[in-house]
């Protein structure tokens, strides 16, 4: 199962409650409605486990996506993607996008 990976900092402005109160009432009904997608978690970054410094984002997000195909050539194209991407992007920056899969 593929995993996609989004790490990323909110943009100037945008306040960690209004964002997490989208995800909450928005980002998380749309995507964890998808029938490719097995599951869906946004998680807040709180700081470094070792080491000095910041961790240089703000947020990461991990799906779980049994049918990688699917989900880019159908599902990102679709309505609800590109619906949801359209509001995230208005708030965050530096979003990146990691496909990555368990070493088993």
């Amino acid at each position: 199962m593929a995993k996609i990976i989004l790490t990323y900092k909110l943009k100037p402005g945008v306040t960690s409650e209004a964002f997490e109160a989208w995800v909450r009432t928005t980002d998380y009904p749309a995507m964890r409605g998808l029938s490719r997608v097995a599951s869906f978690a946004n998680h807040r970054v709180t700081g470094l486990l070792l080491g000095d410094g910041e961790p240089g984002m703000d947020y990461i997000e991990i799906f779980d996506v049994p049918d990688l195909n699917g989900f880019v050539t159908q599902d990102m194209p679709g309505g609800v993607v590109q619906g949801i991407m359209g509001d995230f992007m208005s708030k965050v920056e530096d979003p990146k996008f990691i496909l990555a899969d368990e070493v088993v």
